[in-house]
């Protein structure tokens, strides 16, 4: 065993610590003494902190990006290591979403008269102005968010913000053009809004913002 360090550091019964250093190849140790269970001694006297610098270098490598920071850890171990690799990756993937080009003078995939033919949705809930991109699992689209929207009457008077409900609703119009945009005959069919999860809202949407939703399909359409 040349490439780990075997440390007891609590009493035990000399069985069980005879045990371990059979079944590590190893001569017994006296129980009283504690230490080492390898044979050898360390190369270094801080062999245990080095051995526990090189997990944390290694399990955070797993984030797959370099970290730009100092990094302290009070007893560190794999499994601490890997929860916290993981959060940072979590973290990355998020702040690494970029929104979609728009040029609104591109002309659309969609306009509202297509949207229209599709959605049931009408005055005031139709929240879906153009789709300006379709892919296999993805769609792109747009909300120009005007002063004159009938919600900002009540929320609020004095400061106008679109409500977070509605924000979800766009999206959910927009997922639901993707999937009848999938069919032939979409105007046969309709799409239900069912599940949410995890939903946070990072800033307020006022007049005048232009909403620009990428929305991605995970799993195969349920008809």
């Amino acid at each position: 065993l040349d490439n780990a360090i075997v440390i007891y550091d609590r009493e035990m019964p000399q069985a069980e610590l005879d045990h371990i250093a059979d079944e590590l190849s190893m001569p017994h140790r006296n129980v009283r003494e504690l230490g080492y269970v390898n044979d050898k001694p360390p190369v270094y006297a801080n062999e245990p902190a080095r051995h526990k610098l090189l997990d944390v270098i290694g399990d955070l490598a797993l984030i797959g990006k370099p970290i730009k920071g100092h990094i302290i850890a009070t007893r560190p171990g794999h499994k601490i290591n890997n929860q916290l690799a993981q959060v940072i990756r979590k973290e990355i993937k998020l702040n690494s979403i970029q929104a979609p080009t728009y040029d609104p003078n591109r002309e659309p995939l969609m306009d509202i008269n297509r949207i229209r033919e599709l959605l049931p949705h009408r005055y005031p809930f139709l929240l879906v102005d153009k789709i300006i991109e379709i892919g296999g699992d993805y769609i792109v689209g747009i909300k120009n968010v005007s002063v004159n929207e009938p919600f900002f009457q009540g929320h609020f008077p004095q400061e106008p913000i679109m409500p977070g409900v509605l924000l979800v609703e766009a999206m959910a119009q927009t997922g639901g053009l993707l999937v009848l945009n999938s069919v032939d005959e979409p105007e046969r069919y309709s799409t239900y809004f069912m599940k949410i999860d995890g939903v946070k809202f990072r800033q307020k949407v006022v007049p005048g913002d232009t909403l620009i939703f990428r929305l991605q399909l995970l799993a195969p359409i349920r008809r």
